[in-house]
């Protein structure tokens, strides 16, 4: 049994979560973590035409009623994510009003925006005198590390330009990035994410300062997860070179590489993503969004599909369990082979 802050902290038996994949919804993903040992995290849901609010309402109250596991939420608080503001408000004022929920709602995961906006909710900071929740933050950068724990935050994900999904201007990988965060801040307790999807990776993470891992490709690959079925089936012949980072709602994006991806090359900084922004029309801006709600539905070529280089390892679509206990079975095995090498 590997038994770290992180497994302590929120009372799970693996050091294991499910990444946030938003705008996507994950009910079925989160609780089939949660119910496997790791700690599932409910992505923040923005499919055109969603309330956010009642969405994530929903996703909590469905964890609730099929587990009593601790389980995660995450929160988009980019400026140009919609709802963000009344999302922040309201979910932590409906979580303190019960009491199943606030057990177990232990995990709040902001992102791709400030680290100031959900401590700074009074409802928030009420939540969280009166319960066990901790309030994490996604770093891509030791520069954003400090500002992480400026906001007083329990603990970061450390998240490199391997991972799938939004990332940072700084483009630096998950080994090095996980390296300099640790030197900087060897107590702040971590969590390591991009490049995840074996046993063998979630010993390298331990070793260089985290405390966890999450996933997000290999549990896309999963039988549990909501993800379209031609989504999945493009992860086991995939290879790392067939993702690149270009243009998303919320700055450089990792994608795999299709018509859509290939029609919105990445931004080189974040003044040009803002001039980007602003020269968009409203009729674009609702057809870039669009490409999300396609790919949720089956278009692999004019869709937003988000992987991450962890494809080039992924060889099959599984059961969550069967995932989860085949990375501890070789993460304990290469535990022992390490050991054995002190001599």
């Amino acid at each position: 049994m590997i038994k770290t802050d992180i497994t302590k902290m929120f009372g799970i038996k693996y050091p294991i979560f499910s990444a946030p994949m938003g705008p996507f919804f994950t009910r079925d993903l989160a609780l089939a973590v949660s119910e496997a040992g790791g700690l599932g995290v409910l992505s923040n849901v923005n499919i055109v035409g969603t309330d956010p609010v009642e969405e994530h309402k929903k996703s909590i109250e469905y964890m609730i009623e099929h587990t009593d596991k601790p389980f995660g939420i995450n929160f988009l608080t980019s400026r140009n994510n919609p709802g963000v503001k009344a999302m922040i408000r309201n979910i932590p004022r409906i979580v303190m009003g019960n009491v199943r929920m606030r057990d177990q709602c232990k995990y709040w995961l902001t992102s791709a925006g400030s680290s100031k906006l959900l401590p700074a909710s009074k409802y928030f900071q009420e939540l969280r005198a009166n319960s066990e929740v901790k309030h994490f933050h996604v770093a891509p950068s030791v520069g954003l590390a400090q500002k992480c724990i400026d906001a007083n935050v329990d603990g970061i994900v450390v998240t490199g330009t391997e991972g799938g999904g939004h990332q940072s201007y700084e483009r630096v990988s998950t080994l090095v990035l996980l390296q300099q965060i640790n030197k900087y801040f060897p107590n702040l307790p971590k969590i390591a994410c991009g490049g995840f999807a074996t046993g063998e990776s979630l010993v390298a993470a331990l070793s260089l300062g985290a405390d966890a891992v999450a996933m997000g490709s290999r549990f896309i690959a999963s039988k549990e997860s909501e993800f379209h079925d031609d989504y999945k089936s493009l992860i086991p012949p995939g290879s790392p070179q067939d993702t690149g980072l270009y243009t998303g709602a919320f700055g450089p994006i990792r994608l795999y590489k299709n018509k859509y991806a290939l029609s919105h090359p990445a931004p080189s900084s974040k003044e040009e993503m803002i001039a980007y922004e602003e020269s968009m029309s409203p009729e674009q801006r609702a057809k870039d969004l669009g490409a999300y709600d396609r790919v949720y539905s089956g278009d692999m070529e004019t869709g937003a599909v988000l992987l991450g280089q962890s494809i080039g390892i992924i060889d099959s679509i599984d059961g969550v369990n069967e995932i989860i206990e085949k990375i501890m079975k070789d993460a304990e095995n290469t535990i022992r082979k390490n050991t054995a090498m002190l001599k």
